[in-house]
Formats: C-alpha cells, structure tokens, sequence
C-alpha cells in the first residue's frame, strides 16, 4: 500500500490499537480480535518478544493485496526506537512507524521507503521539528498528561500539525479528543487489558467494537 492510502487509511478510520503481548501468539490473536472488532489499524510494538513475526504473519494475512476487501488491516509497528528496527519491521511487512518520541535517523529512513512515521511528540519545539523532517501525523504521547484542549493550543502556531494522541485515550474520553481536533486515536490497555486478565480474546473484539462505534459517533457530532 502506498504511504499516501495508508495515511488515507488512518484519517479514514481513526483508530489505532496498540497492541502488545509476552508471545507471538497472544499479539497475533489481540490483533485478529480487534480486527474482527472492526479495527482496522493495527500497531504492532516492539516490546513483544519476536515482534518481527507476528508483524509478517499479520501482514501476509490482512494485506490490502491478499485479505478479501471488507477483511483487510494496515499492520504497523511501534515502539520504534531506531531506524534500525524500522527497517527490519518494513521488511516483515510494516506499514507504519510508530515510535514514542522523535528519533530524526528514524524519520530519514521511513521517508527513504516512504513508510508513515508517526514518532511522539510532548512540545511545539518537538512538533515543528517532526513538520521539518516530513512527518505527516504526531502521536501526542503519553495523552494522558493532557486534556484534549492541547490540540488547539498546538494548532495555534502550527494548525497544519496532525495530531494523534495515545495513552490515556478511553470510551469516556475519546469523543472529546475527536471533537478537539485528533485526526485519530491510539487505544492501548484499555483494548486488551480485561482480555489478557481472564485469558478470553474475543473480550478484544468487543471493546473494539464499542471503540468503533464511539469513534463514529464523535465524527457525526462533530461534523454536524
């Protein structure tokens, strides 16, 4: 997929789960039930031992190419640290970068194989800087310090920024960010956190689910 559909893909379906796990096997099956769930971009991080695979089997499986029309995903990865571990996860099969702060050697590679890098950002020195190394999308990270009235206040002197916030995002909250502006959402531990405690996944789809319908309904309210 091309890096300007794969952004198109995140404006256009506004939820990113975040994704980790102590095994392949359980980050697979979270990102198979999101999915199911309706979510459609799936950040796959680092921190799960041998990510690298479950990124290549989840891309092989939900790629645009191969998965039927209405069952495709754009797999990622986060937890990016350096733009040596960007380029090993583009070759499994990553779409987009994620990282959790602004790495600039991280940027010039995802640029060089026009991969979307989304690295996080706290400051508006940190944002201008992403603008400058042709970032298209900031995660404001960790969310959680901010309420959602930070993204007007970014905007001000930079209102080209787009801004996703991620870590403290929830179904009580996420209308508010949408509302404020966030061009999309990354949900954490509040997606998987009931799943992984009681050992049933399909509780993952679920609450994607309830994520999806939160998210559109925060569209239509604040396109009205």
């Amino acid at each position: 997929m091309k890096k300007i559909e794969v952004i198109r893909q995140i404006h256009k379906y506004g939820v990113v789960a975040v994704l980790r796990g102590n095994t392949v096997e359980e980050a697979v099956e979270a990102a198979e039930q999101a999915i199911a769930g309706g979510i459609k971009i799936i950040e796959l991080t680092m921190t799960v031992p041998y990510a690298l695979q479950a990124i290549e089997q989840l891309a092989k499986k939900y790629s645009s190419t191969t998965a039927e029309a209405d069952k495709f995903a754009v797999i990622g990865a986060g937890t990016v640290l350096d733009p040596e571990t960007a380029r090993a996860a583009i070759l499994s099969g990553a779409e987009f970068v994620v990282g959790p702060c602004l790495n600039p050697a991280t940027a010039t590679l995802c640029n060089r194989y026009r991969i979307p890098v989304m690295p996080g950002i706290m400051t508006v020195k940190e944002a201008q800087e992403a603008l400058e190394l042709g970032v298209d999308i900031v995660k404001l990270f960790p969310g959680n310090l901010y309420s959602p009235s930070i993204i007007n206040s970014l905007k001000g002197p930079l209102p080209q920024l787009n801004i996703m916030p991620t870590g403290g995002v929830s179904l009580n909250n996420l209308e508010d960010w949408i509302t404020a502006g966030a061009v999309a959402v990354g949900i954490g531990s509040d997606l998987t956190a009931e799943a992984a405690k009681t050992r049933n996944y399909g509780l993952v789809a679920e609450k994607a689910q309830q994520y999806m319908d939160a998210y559109h309904r925060a569209i239509a309210k604040r396109d009205l």
